[in-house]
């Protein structure tokens, strides 16, 4: 499995209320979360974020509530991908949970810039700047997790393997 895109890059403390801000929380639908996906913080993410484009943070993202609608926003506007230094704990499940991957990776975190294109190889753990020609290690996903991300999310995961 494979990531590629543009970056946007964020710093330390990206909190799920900046990601989705609260007074959207009224609905569930992605689609509709999605238009309104990091403008707290980035007024111009969501007109220029393209499918399979890749969020770049720093220390922390996702801390704050642990609502799940701050992964789906992000999911649903098209983020093939996350790398971040660190993430808050019940994101990094819930981004999982819902098949957003996400990837720790403090060397990746801090070469990489906003704008730079980028690949993220999932089995293997290499990122890979394609602007600046540098390459990362970060963390490969464990098979199970690469399942649950192709099932598009842990429920489509257990439900097919019912089938």
């Amino acid at each position: 499995m494979k990531a590629e895109g543009k970056v946007f890059k964020y710093g330390d403390n990206v909190d799920t209320d900046v990601i989705i801000p609260a007074r959207y929380l009224n609905s569930s639908d992605p689609a509709e979360l999605a238009t309104h996906c990091m403008e707290d913080i980035d007024k111009e993410f969501i007109h220029q974020v393209k499918k399979g484009d890749i969020i770049v943070a720093n220390k922390n993202f996702g801390c704050g509530s642990s609502r799940e609608h701050a992964p789906i926003a992000i999911k649903a506007a098209g983020v093939s991908c996350v790398i971040a230094e660190t993430f808050a704990r019940i994101f990094y499940r819930n981004s999982i949970n819902i098949g957003l991957p996400i990837i720790e990776c403090a060397e990746a975190a801090q070469g990489i810039e906003a704008g730079d294109e980028v690949e993220v190889d999932f089995d293997s753990g290499m990122i890979y700047n394609k602007t600046k020609g540098t390459e990362f290690k970060g963390q490969a996903f464990p098979e199970f997790m690469q399942k649950i991300i192709k099932a598009e999310g842990l429920v489509n995961y257990i439900n097919s393997k019912e089938a």
